[in-house]
């Protein structure tokens, strides 16, 4: 993939943020120095939100001359649909077609080489699933439009901010769910597929993976909970014998001590909020949502929709920059 190429960005839930945030570093992309991203969503929506904004961003249909010509006069977007109305904060079901295929576009556009990497804005889940949308996520959306021919690959989300990286090994399931999901076959998949991507994407050539326990204290040897002994600290063993650098189970109260967690290029945990309440604890409005084992390189911010910002111009545009900066490292690196 030539760096030269765009990233393509979908434009997300169009009562939330996403749209802001995409004009907002647009309109400094020379301050920013950005690299040249399309923009998959809604020219009308934009266009009447970048004038309520304030924004001066004049929009185009990509044209022969190509994105990365026309991206510093003027932003390019790939219109998908019927005029929208400008409502930020004002959800509706009817919108949902355009943000699924908004996604299934940059998707298809990053697959064919037109793009290398692509950077989802946030979407509001509750909303397409009220429409139809059959997936717990956009996780595993991205998974099914990924598989080709196949199996969908196994997707796995990464939250990253400045060398802090970890991993839910479950994400968008019950807490009640999640002890039987804590097996020594996912723990072994999911780390190998952190290893691998460290390794491809991240260029880093020996990683030194942490994997949390999923009880208090890692289970004490059996006295809180089977899991640690019988799942997780077997697979280790053998990821070890496989030859990576796997250290655990860890008591997850610790694991995330930061003099620790720095120590690693990245942590598994069990379940999504052993993961995320951390590295939103160190940072919020900058953390990177990264979505590793697929053929693509995708990238988005880690918050949502944030309906109460929405057209106002106080959103935080600091983690879709995060995002788009991150896409554009992981997407040089040779695959």
């Amino acid at each position: 993939m030539n760096q030269t190429d765009p990233l393509a960005i979908s434009m997300g839930e169009p009562a939330g943020i996403g749209p802001d945030l995409i004009l907002q570093v647009y309109a400094r992309r020379e301050e920013l120095d950005l690299p040249p991203f399309v923009v998959f969503g809604n020219v009308s929506l934009l266009a009447a939100r970048a004038k309520q904004l304030e924004l001066d961003v004049e929009l185009c249909e990509p044209l022969a001359s190509g994105v990365v010509a026309e991206f510093p006069s003027r932003l390019p977007v790939v219109d998908l649909g019927d005029e929208i109305a400008n409502a930020p904060g004002e959800p509706s079901s009817k919108t949902a077609h355009i943000v699924t295929e908004a996604i299934s576009s940059g998707v298809s556009a990053v697959l064919t080489g037109a793009c290398r990497a692509l950077v989802t804005a946030p979407i509001n889940k509750a909303i397409l699933k009220r429409a139809g949308f059959a997936h717990p996520g956009h996780t595993e959306y991205l998974a099914e439009l990924c598989k080709g021919g196949g199996n969908p690959p196994t997707p796995v989300m990464m939250l990253a901010h400045a060398g802090l990286r970890v991993v839910p090994m479950t994400i968008h399931v019950p807490l009640s769910d999640v002890p039987g999901l804590v097996t020594r076959g996912r723990v072994i998949e999911h780390v190998r597929i952190v290893h691998d991507d460290l390794i491809k994407r991240f260029g880093i050539e020996a990683p030194k993976i942490a994997v949390t326990g999923l009880n208090p204290h890692a289970g004490e040897e059996g006295e809180i909970g089977e899991e640690d002994r019988t799942e997780i600290a077997p697979a280790v063993a053998t990821l070890k014998k496989q030859g990576m650098d796997v250290t655990g189970p860890l008591p997850a109260d610790t694991a995330f001590h930061l003099p620790k967690w720095k120590s690693f290029d990245a942590v598994v945990a069990m379940y999504h909020d052993q993961a995320l309440i951390p590295i939103k604890t160190v940072a919020f409005e900058e953390a990177v949502n990264i979505t590793l084992g697929l053929p693509i390189v995708r990238t988005s911010p880690d918050h949502g929709t944030a309906f109460d910002l929405a057209g106002t111009g106080k959103a935080n545009s600091k983690s879709m920059l995060a995002a788009i900066r991150m896409a554009d490292r992981m997407s040089a690196e040779p695959a």
